[in-house]
């Protein structure tokens, strides 16, 4: 698709709710209109020859079209690198800050072809979804997570709330429940549903498949809309952020949803269900896309730092400085991550590979601590400087107030007072707004509960038997010596110096 046609295909019946009412079209909507137009600059880069390079290859489905990079199935580690640089080339168009791009779910929708089995009997499902997403590069999102409902009680006893199936037809499966949190779902093409955690063993909540936005009874309940807001309250000037890539966060409810048995990826398999997140490649590879898209998001905020530090007058200062080079080191872990789960590729299904997983768990725990820290940074460095500012780019079209905007909010080192200004609304949008509080929130639980990414990093190395080698490590030294010295032939213990020793101190 292009960018014009990707607008065109969000022209349907999907019911989206937001302030009281139902939009009607969300490519004209004050909420979604700048959103969907970042969108569809994806799909016009696609097309354009300065990015095609980067961001394409040709398509493994047969055909003789091409698609973007990440969509395919990787069989090296050059596939891999060529797949990082596909993923940062589009999160650059972004500045790093629209997180649920299409190629988010490449990461799930590019396992399809080599792992189509794993799906058995619903393998053809996996086959077809693989060909048709790669070839028109579909944009798909995902709710996997339960609501915040009584989660301390099994789901079959949350059935009013939790998805599930209410009963299977010829025509396919009738599903209803709701799921949080669907991520910029009303841009997309198709939602995909999962579970975050193994179901019981009713078989009416074992259930992975996907459904298209305008499926009649499925619903999408916004939360308030950043950039509506900001339309209402300022301009781009003033919420340069706020105003376009506001990826809206909804409530997904499902009423009686017909889901066709062609759109289904497992169901009334408990087991399956449970090895999803194992055995579907998706996990490894949303990490590394992660990785990826959040370097470029480190970029963008260290670059943003250093320029306020400058305006501000303290970017001389030592401690300023040390903390900027903190911002910087964070910015080139997320790259050493990236680089070393697509240089290190684990094999996988029919001789295709996945990211090192070692490196993406690692990404998942530092994740949660570099944003908040770096966020942490900006506060403290560029302190009052983020609210020394005038209330809106109108001020400085009023003759009364102009003349002191320019002479009292101007920066350092010759910066006038619109350049500081702006510089300092956009960093304060970045970290300070109801867009930027949201993006903390989102960063620190993008891959799952801060306690789970640590206890998921232990049980992957505990199975794949990689701590048992770390103790078999130190064993290995333990071995080397007991109460009576060295027991390797190599080393000598010198006993007669030892007893020498002690007489001198005796």
């Amino acid at each position: 698709m292009t960018g014009a046609e990707y607008l065109e295909s969000l022209r349907d019946d999907r019911e989206i709710y937001l302030y009281g009412e139902r939009v009607k079209d969300i490519t004209a909507h004050p909420a979604f209109h700048n959103p969907a137009r970042m969108t569809a600059r994806l799909y016009d880069a696609l097309h354009d020859p300065a990015h095609k390079d980067v961001l394409t290859t040709a398509t493994d489905t047969g055909g003789s079209g091409y698609t973007h990079r990440f969509f395919t199935t990787p069989h090296s580690a050059d596939d891999l690198v060529a797949d990082q640089q596909a993923i940062a080339a589009w999160s650059r168009l972004s500045y790093g800050w629209m997180g649920r791009s299409p190629d988010y779910k490449a990461a799930f929708l590019g396992t399809l072809g080599a792992n189509a089995d794993f799906y058995n009997p619903f393998a053809d499902n996996a086959r077809r979804w693989y060909r048709e997403s790669q070839e028109k590069v579909l944009y798909w999102n995902h709710a996997f997570v339960h609501p915040p409902v009584d989660r301390d009680r099994p789901p079959h006893e949350v059935a009013d709330v939790f998805v599930h199936v209410e009963r299977e037809t010829d025509n396919g499966l009738v599903v209803s429940g709701a799921k949080v949190v669907a991520t910029g779902s009303a841009l997309t093409h198709y939602n995909f549903i999962a579970h975050d955690r193994l179901p019981v063993k009713d078989r009416k909540f074992n259930i992975v498949a996907t459904v298209p936005m305008d499926a009649p009874g499925m619903k999408l309940i916004c939360r308030q809309s950043y950039t509506a807001a900001s339309a209402l309250t300022g301009s781009p000037f003033d919420y340069p952020l706020s105003s376009r890539m506001d990826e809206n966060d909804a409530v997904l409810v499902m009423d009686k949803v017909l889901i066709p048995w062609e759109n289904v990826f497992i169901y009334g398999d408990v087991a399956k269900v449970g090895m999803f997140a194992g055995q579907s490649g998706f996990n490894e590879r949303a990490q590394f896309h992660g990785a990826t898209r959040l370097a470029v998001k480190f970029e963008f905020l260290a670059g943003l730092l250093a320029k306020a530090l400058e305006i501000t007058g303290v970017s001389d200062f030592r401690g300023v400085q040390s903390r900027l080079g903190e911002v910087l080191a964070w910015r080139n872990l997320l790259w050493g991550l990236s680089d070393a789960a697509a240089r290190n590729p684990v094999p996988w299904r029919n001789g295709s590979v996945l990211p090192n997983p070692d490196y993406g768990m690692a990404y998942r725990w530092f994740s949660q601590l570099g944003y908040a820290r770096i966020r942490e940074i900006v506060l403290q460095d560029v302190a009052s400087g983020l609210i020394y500012l005038n209330s809106s780019a109108k001020d400085f079209e009023n003759p009364d107030v102009r003349p002191y905007l320019d002479k009292y909010l101007r920066g350092s080192h010759g910066i006038d007072a619109t350049q500081r200004v702006k510089v300092m609304k956009l960093l304060w949008d970045s970290v300070g707004t109801e867009f930027g509080g949201r993006h903390e929130l989102y960063e620190r639980n993008y891959t799952g509960s801060h306690e789970n990414t640590r206890v998921a990093l232990l049980l992957g190395q505990l199975a794949d038997g990689q701590l048992d080698g770390y103790k078999h490590f130190v064993d290995q030294c333990l071995a080397e010596y007991d109460l009576d010295g060295w027991t390797v032939p190599d080393l000598t213990t010198f006993d007669q110096i030892g007893k020498m020793g002690r007489d001198l101190l005796g």
